[in-house]
C-alpha cells in the first residue's frame, strides 16, 4: 500500500462550505427542539404530564450518555476511512428512520406508545451523536494550526446559524406541506424523516470534503502503525487524561456559558416579548436579527483568531456577551434597547461558537505532544456534555424564573415582574459568561506558539524523524 500523503492547508471547498453538515444537523434536530411537545400534546393525544414524562426519560438518558461517544471512537478499532472520518457515513443514514418514530403514536395504550417514542428518541439520539461528535473532531483532524482550526470552526458556526435561520421561517410551513400528503397527525414524523435525510447528505458532503486529511490506520505501513498506536486509548487512559490535564474540565465548565446563552435566552424570549414587553410580534424580529447577528459573528471569529488568537477571540466574545446581556437586564423597560442588546449578544455568541472549539483542539495537540497518546475523539466528544447540560438548564432556569415572577398564562407582567422575566433572558446567562471569561483568562495559558511547537513534535514523532 502506498504511503499516505496528507493534504496540506485547507481546500477552497473546506474554506467555503465546511459547516454545511452542521446546518443540516440543526435543520433536523430543530424539529424536536421546537415541535416535539406540540406534536405529543396536540397531534398524538398525550397529556402534558405524559409528554413531560416521555421527554424527561429520553433527555436524562441522552445526557447520561453524552460523554461516551468520543470514548467509542478512541477506544475501538479504526474503520475503513479513518478513526473519526468514517463515522460521518457509517451511522447517520440510519437516523432518519428511527427519528421519525419519535413523532408517531403506534398504540392506543399511552404507556406502550410513550415507551416506543422514548426508545426511538434514545436510540436515534445515540446514533446521531456519534456522527455529531465525529463531525466536531474533524476540526482538529483537518486543521493543523490554530488559524486553520479557526476557519473551520467559524464555518461550522456560520452554517449552524444559517440552518437555524432557515428553520425559523420554513420549518413549520414545510411540516404543514408534508401534512397535506401524509396526514396532519403524521406531519412532524414526515418532516423528521426528510430533514434527517438532509442531515445525512450534508454529513456526506463533509465526508467528501475531508478526503485526504485523515490517514487510514490499517497497519499497512510503519507510519500507520505509529498512528494507530497513538490514537488508540484504553478507558483508563481516557479518564487519566481528565485527572492529569484538568484544563479539559475547565474548558467544559467555561463552554457551558455559550450554551446557556443559546438555550436559556431562546427559551425565555417569548415570555419577555409577549408578557413583559407586551409585544409578541417582536419575537419574529428577534429571531431574524439574532440569527443574522450569529452568522456575522461567526465569520468575524476567523478574522479575530487570525489577528489575535483563539483564546483572545473567546475572551472578546464572552466579555461582549456578558456586557450585552447585562444590558438586557438593566434596560428591561425599553424593548428597543433590549432588542439591540440581545442582537449584539448573539453577534458575540456566533463569535464564541466559531472560536471555542479551537481551544479544545489546541488542548488536544498539547496533550498528544506531552503524552504520546491522541485523545481527539475523547476530548472533542466531551463538548457534547456542556451542550446537554445547557438544554437541561433551559428548563430549570426558565421555569424557576416563571415561578419567581408569579407568571400565569394569558396575563401580562407589570412592575418589577417585567425585570424579573429578564433574569433568565439576560442576567443568569450573563453571569455564566462572566464565570467562563474568568476561567479562560486565568486558567488557559496556551499560546499559538506553544501549539505550533507541539504540532511539530507530533509530526516528527509519527514520521520517525
Amino acid at each position: 500500500m502506498a504511503e499516505f500523503k496528507r493534504k496540506e492547508g485547507l481546500t477552497q471547498a473546506v474554506k467555503t462550505f465546511w459547516g454545511i453538515g452542521d446546518g443540516g444537523f440543526v435543520l433536523m434536530s430543530n424539529i424536536e427542539t421546537f415541535f416535539f411537545n406540540t406534536c405529543c400534546t396536540d397531534y398524538l393525544g398525550f397529556t402534558p404530564t405524559q409528554t413531560g414524562l416521555i421527554n424527561s426519560v429520553f433527555s436524562i438518558v441522552d445526557a447520561c450518555l453524552s460523554w461516551v461517544y468520543g470514548m467509542i471512537m478512541n477506544g475501538t478499532k479504526p474503520k475503513k476511512y479513518g478513526r473519526y472520518r468514517s463515522w460521518l457515513v457509517l451511522i447517520p443514514w440510519i437516523v432518519p428512520f428511527l427519528f421519525a418514530f419519535q413523532f408517531l403514536r403506534l398504540s392506543d395504550n399511552p404507556t406502550v406508545a410513550g415507551a416506543i417514542i422514548a426508545i426511538a428518541a434514545i436510540v436515534s439520539h445515540f446514533l446521531w451523536n456519534l456522527g455529531y461528535v465525529a463531525n466536531n473532531t474533524m476540526v482538529s483532524v483537518i486543521g493543523r494550526t490554530p488559524e486553520e482550526r479557526g476557519v473551520i470552526a467559524s464555518g461550522k458556526s456560520m452554517w449552524n446559524n444559517i440552518g437555524s435561520l432557515i428553520f425559523s421561517y420554513a420549518g413549520l410551513p414545510f411540516a404543514t406541506l408534508l401534512g397535506g400528503i401524509v396526514g396532519k397527525k403524521n406531519q412532524f414524523a414526515a418532516a423528521a424523516f426528510v430533514l434527517g435525510i438532509v442531515m445525512v447528505l450534508t454529513y456526506f458532503a463533509h465526508f467528501k470534503m475531508s478526503d485526504g486529511y485523515e490517514a487510514p490506520e490499517d497497519e499497512a505501513t510503519i507510519q500507520a502503525k505509529k498512528l494507530a498506536e497513538q490514537n488508540k486509548m484504553s478507558v483508563g487512559q481516557m479518564f487519566a487524561t481528565l485527572v492529569k490535564h484538568p484544563i479539559v474540565i475547565m474548558l467544559m465548565v467555561a463552554d457551558l456559558a455559550k450554551w446557556c446563552v443559546n438555550f436559556v435566552t431562546k427559551g425565555a424570549a417569548m415570555y419577555y416579548w409577549r408578557d413583559a414587553a407586551h409585544n409578541p410580534s417582536l419575537q419574529t424580529t428577534y429571531t431574524l436579527l439574532t440569527s443574522i447577528a450569529g452568522i456575522v459573528g461567526a465569520y468575524c471569529a476567523r478574522l479575530l483568531i487570525k489577528k489575535l488568537s483563539t483564546r483572545n477571540s473567546v475572551l472578546v466574545s464572552y466579555g461582549g456577551m456578558a456586557i450585552c446581556l447585562l444590558g438586557v437586564y438593566f434596560l428591561y423597560a425599553a424593548p428597543t434597547a433590549v432588542m439591540v442588546c440581545i442582537t449584539l449578544a448573539f453577534f458575540f455568541y456566533g463569535m464564541a461558537l466559531g472560536s471555542f472549539p479551537g481551544l479544545y483542539s489546541d488542548t488536544v495537540v498539547m496533550i498528544t505532544a506531552k503524552t504520546g497518546k491522541n485523545p481527539t475523539g475523547w476530548v472533542l466528544g466531551l463538548q457534547n456534555v456542556p451542550l446537554k447540560v445547557g438544554v437541561f438548564l433551559r428548563g430549570v432556569i426558565v421555569n424557576a424564573c416563571l415561578v419567581a415572577v408569579s407568571w400565569k398564562s394569558g396575563e401580562v407582567l407589570e412592575g418589577t415582574a417585567r425585570q424579573g422575566m429578564t433574569v433568565a433572558f439576560g442576567l443568569v446567562p450573563a453571569i455564566f459568561c462572566i464565570v467562563g471569561f474568568l476561567i479562560i483568562l486565568i486558567g488557559y495559558k496556551t499560546t499559538r506558539e506553544d501549539v505550533a511547537k507541539a504540532q511539530a513534535e507530533i509530526d516528527a514523532r509519527i514520521e520517525g524523524k
